[in-house]
């Protein structure tokens, strides 16, 4: 029964929203009346209202609400919704500003005089605007009402020029800062959640074992990772709108024709040009470079775009007056200051220790406080012309509004199409199609392209990217990451906005074209692009690096950068030290052989064993390497004859635990039914026959695995295990091979600096009789901050302490910081009178070695990447890779 109220449901849903009543209430309208009808009807025919509910029941589903309410609104770690209201604000507010109308008239005029001009000029500034405004709405309409009839004028083809522009109208979907890639952001988070619990129940089924490699986990994703990861993917549907326009405009130039420019390419055009084209550019350059070098989170890249509006606005409010520009000098004069501070202070009100740390947070206060007199002067003009501040605010608490109520009611709709087993049933109809994942996939993209049709992008996004999502996540086979299939789902959500009768783009369009376009004109026109955007999904889905590369590399490259002994990055890794041994072997041989001549004996004991297991473990590594790239290739050539069988075992047992489950539930229900009355008796014997047949189905299916299976998987293990034990020892021996050489290396480089410690702290010393027990305490606390910077100094630093310990309160004991203070020189002369030495004999040879290592065979052992390394890293990451074999 609870597929009945499941498809309840769906004609609710589907129902409301055909009649055209409000999104934000057809959702959890339709959820509620749904499982009210199922709890009542369970009630009345069954005595329980939990009966015809295939998970919990409506208690359940109201708990589940809950959950989702508190995910939306009160989760602290989900912050990624921040940024809505602010890119909203910020888009309203450039719209108010009417910078579409200075870069159209701008663009046009300068690429008119190439073939198809006027339409490449469109699609840039609908890139611009995609990447500033990203307001479809406002986008379309403003170049509808100022290209399309200059497109006209010059015997544009009327299908191209519409097509043209509801094409670039719609790039604001898939070019950051976009809602939608914040919305598919949130979603996503929750859905890698659940396909990490899926993925790890699985390798439990398959192997037994309790736990799961996190090499394996689904790396969830984040409205950054969107943003950097859409960018690649919106240019190359940029380059194939103008390059389709720019082609045909070649071989038929009737249907876009050149237009030539009247005026004169002089530096008064030059300054116009620019005068458009530099601000919206800045704004981008700052809001997405901010996000891609890792100074910004999204969310104060949002505050930094809706501020770069405000400013912009303030000037373009009063564009042609004398003072028009004051407040976007200050702004940027402003700006300047900070940045010229910031490279020669160090700015921390935390952290003021000197005179110079002072004057550098009160300049930047100063730079802080003249920027936002640039924001209130400019915020001035919002309110007091056109009462822009307050239609800007007004439409961006609507849009946020929406959203969120949206957000909330799919939630809603979600629990309960769970409750009515949707998501067991979507997830057994894709899991038993064949072609495994990517028959899947496609499937769901062409679910999506369909639904375009009739639904508007955040419904898809709130309502099947949460249902789908987690099943496409979980599968090992294709590995997918989420930020990929975010970026394709994006991608394929935006032709939502052209695909006819419901695509918005077309209505905005056909609403301020002229009455000589027909509205048959535009559907033909947006068919050649939205073909283009097909084309585009297929490369994405082709080259996965076009999404994955960037949020990688800028992962690797950030402050919080992964280490690189990182469990996710080992088989990267891997593969770098392995090409890198095998082109550099030579040198690296060559290095340890000098160092292995090394006299040693002048190093401390506690470090001469350590530096020479280290030396052989280097050695081991040459051979340790050689075996596990043996067993790799064991395992790959073993691959293309156990990788079918493996499927086709797996797909047989994942079918036999489908119906075990339906069994289990069926034997639940069972027990449940008690007595001798008639009616339960007849149930009772129904579902005591149904579970025979589903009994007899299962042992169907388990019969149907190969004899040779349980051979080949053991032969199988075997490689994987050898694979397996090959790794774990080259990098042990890797780890064991650097580590105690750079503990060395970094004892014999701070030699000098533990020199000119010891010359400090012996003057300290001296003082300690006679001189101000709270000066000496502060001096004391600095040489302990710099004996941080030391290697070994960690007895020196502590002799310290008990020194600034003993000079600190109300009654300073001058004897026992003096015995400290002795104790701290003592404990450096120690240190000194072997690092000096060994630093001179040791040092040239040691380092040497210590840098020829570091970088392949020491990798493992760094706190971050270097930079070579992890561009090296980012790039073997980006692709997808098969984990299926370990399931």
């Amino acid at each position: 029964m609870e597929l009945v109220f499941l498809l309840v449901l769906v004609v609710l849903m589907a129902g409301a929203l055909a009649s055209g009543y409000p999104v934000a209430f057809a959702l959890p309208g339709s959820a509620i009346v749904a499982v009210l009808l199922a709890a009542i009807c369970g009630y009345l025919f069954a005595g329980n209202v939990d009966a015809y509910f295939a998970v919990g029941g409506p208690g359940q589903w109201l708990s589940a609400g809950v959950t989702n309410l508190r995910g939306v609104y009160w989760e602290p770690e989900r912050d990624t919704l921040i940024a809505i209201p602010l890119f909203v604000f910020m888009g309203i507010m450039l719209q108010r500003s009417r910078i579409a109308e200075d870069l159209l008239i701008a663009m046009a005029q300068l690429f008119g005089p190439i073939p198809g001009g006027l339409g490449i000029s469109v699609v840039f500034v609908g890139a611009l605007l995609a990447a500033t405004t990203g307001i479809v709405g406002a986008t379309v309409v403003a170049m509808g009402l100022i290209s399309l009839p200059a497109m006209m004028r010059n015997n544009y083809s009327t299908p191209l020029a519409t097509g043209t522009i509801a094409a670039s109208g719609t790039l604001g979907q898939i070019i950051p800062p976009s809602i939608v890639l914040i919305i598919l952001a949130d979603q996503l988070a929750s859905a890698s959640d659940q396909a990490g619990t899926a993925r790890t129940a699985l390798y439990k089924q398959a192997t037994g074992e309790l736990t799961m490699p996190s090499s394996f986990a689904v790396a969830p994703t984040s409205a950054g990772e969107m943003f950097l990861g859409a960018f690649v993917p919106g240019l190359v549907l940029v380059v194939l709108y103008m390059l389709f326009i720019l082609v045909r405009a070649l071989i038929n130039p009737k249907v876009a024709p050149a237009v030539p420019y009247e005026g004169k390419y002089d530096i008064s055009f030059l300054g116009k040009v620019l005068l458009a084209l530099v601000p919206p550019l800045a704004l981008i350059f700052i809001v997405l470079g901010s996000i891609i070098a890792g100074v910004a989170t999204v969310n104060q890249a949002g505050a930094i775009g809706a501020a770069g509006a405000l400013v912009m606005a303030g000037y373009k409010l009063k564009d042609g007056e004398k003072r028009a520009y004051y407040p976007a000098i200050i702004a940027v004069v402003a700006i300047v200051l900070m940045a010229v501070i910031r490279s020669q202070f160090h700015v921390n009100v935390r952290a003021i220790n000197t005179s110079n740390n002072m004057l550098g947070v009160v300049l930047m206060a100063l730079a802080l406080a003249l920027l936002m007199f640039s924001l209130v002067w400019s915020g001035w003009r919002a309110i007091r012309i056109d009462n822009t501040m307050y239609g800007v605010m007004v439409e961006t608490a609507k849009t946020t509004s929406l959203v969120f109520i949206i957000l909330l009611g799919a939630a809603m709709l979600t629990a309960a199409f769970r409750s009515f087993g949707g998501e067991d049933l979507v997830r057994e109809f894709l899991t038993g199609l064949p072609g495994g994942f990517w028959f899947q996939f496609l499937v769901v993209m062409a679910v999506i392209f369909v639904l375009g049709f009739f639904l508007d992008f955040i419904e898809i996004a709130v309502v099947v990217v949460p249902i789908v999502s987690p099943i496409l996540l979980a599968d090992p086979g294709a590995n997918v990451t989420a930020v990929w299939l975010g970026v394709m789902i994006g991608l394929n959500i935006q032709t939502s906005f052209l695909t006819p009768p419901f695509g918005f783009a077309l209505f905005y369009l056909r609403g301020v074209a002229p009455a000589a376009v027909r509205t048959i004109q535009i559907y033909k026109g947006v068919i050649a692009f939205i073909l283009l955007q097909l084309v585009a999904l297929a490369i994405v889905a082709y080259a996965p690096p076009l999404v994955n590369y960037l949020p990688t590399r800028v992962a690797l490259l950030s402050e919080t950068a992964p280490p690189p002994r990182n469990p996710g990055l080992q088989y990267c890794v891997d593969r770098y030290v392995f090409e890198t041994v095998e082109t550099q072997g030579d040198a690296i041989r060559a290095a340890l052989a000098k160092a292995e001549a090394l006299d040693i004996g002048v190093l401390s004991e506690r470090y001469q064993n350590g530096l020479q297991e280290g030396l052989k473990n280097a050695n081991d590594v040459f051979g340790l390497i050689d075996e596990t790239r043996t067993a790799e290739a064991a395992v790959a050539a073993a691959t293309p004859e156990y990788q079918p069988l493996h499927r086709v075992v797996r797909d047989l047992e994942r079918d036999a635990r489908r119906l075990d489950a339906e069994i289990r539930e069926l034997q639940t229900d069972v027990s449940r039914l008690r007595g001798d009355d008639p009616k339960i008796v007849a149930r009772r014997d129904r579902l005591t026959a149904r579970i025979e047949e589903l009994t007899a189905e299962r042992d169907a299916f388990l019969a149907q695995i190969p004899e040779e299976w349980d051979a080949a998987h053991k032969e199988f293990a075997k490689l994987t295990q050898a694979e397996t034990r090959a790794g774990n020892a080259y990098r042990r021996a890797a780890d064991n091979a650097y580590k105690p050489v750079g503990e060395v290396v970094a004892l014999l480089e701070g030699a000098n600096d533990l020199a000119a410690l010891r010359a400090r702290i012996a003057d300290v010393a001296g003082r300690v009789a006679d001189g101000e027990p709270d000066d000496l305490a502060d001096e004391l606390s600095d040489l302990q901050g710099e004996t941080d910077g030391i290697a070994g100094a960690s007895d020196v630093r502590s002799a310290l302490g008990d020194a600034r310990r003993a000079l600190e309160g109300e009654t300073p004991n001058r004897e026992a910081a003096s015995d400290a203070l002795a104790e701290a020189v003592s404990v450096a002369d120690a240190e000194l009178e072997w690092r000096q030495p060994a630093a001179e004999k040791l040092l040239p040879t040691l380092g040497a070695y210590e840098e020829t290592i570091r970088s392949n065979i020491g990798l493992r052992q760094l706190s971050r990447f270097p930079r070579e390394q992890a561009l090296y890293v980012a790039s073997c990451n980006a692709d997808h890779r098969d984990i299926s074999l370990n399931f």
